[in-house]
């Protein structure tokens, strides 16, 4: 890490304040059909797992999105080496339910991939990662959510990344406080 590198807390992040309203899993579907948010297979399966459960409390999250570069990895880092070191920081992994709540509440994330190259097993640049506790190690298993915008339309989606992939240190991430 170089010194004159800004890493949390002392870096740009944007911070939020998601509502988890305590919604059943079909009323969760139902609610995020009504605002046409859209989802790959991996993220309906991970949705749908009996793994995949709702409070039915509801609760405030205040929450951090970070790029892995600005967690203190300017080369990219794995999943456990950013969950770590975000942990080391102070930020926790967030509960899997905040996923389809946060893509109903930010309902204005920008398109992130216009004037740049399409990544392919990678995340795609716009996208957010959600940091949450993965379920299973077995690789055909969605590992978590991501949140994107294609030309308009909101995303949310699964993920897959086994122990050795690398994130790109201009990967973005969101923490819990």
């Amino acid at each position: 890490m170089r010194e004159n590198e800004k890493v949390y807390p002392n870096c740009p992040i944007i911070t939020r304040t998601v509502e988890v309203s305590g919604l059943t899993k079909s009323q969760l579907m139902l609610k995020m059909k009504q605002y046409s948010i859209l989802m790959n297979e991996s993220g309906e399966k991970l949705l749908n797992d009996n793994k995949f459960t709702t409070s039915e409390t509801k609760y405030s999250i205040q929450t951090v999105e970070i790029t892995v570069g600005d967690l203190g990895f300017p080369a990219g880092a794995t999943t456990a080496q950013l969950f770590k070191r975000a942990s080391d920081l102070g930020l926790e992994l967030c509960p899997l339910e905040l996923g389809p709540y946060l893509r109903l509440q930010f309902l204005d994330q920008p398109e992130g991939y216009f004037g740049k190259p399409i990544r392919q097993h990678q995340a795609p640049f716009g996208s957010i990662t959600i940091a949450s506790e993965i379920l299973t190690e077995d690789y055909d298993f969605p590992k978590g959510f991501y949140l994107r915008r294609i030309n308009g339309e909101l995303w949310l989606r699964g993920y897959h990344a086994d122990h050795l992939y690398v994130w790109n240190p201009d990967d973005y991430f969101i923490f819990c406080k």
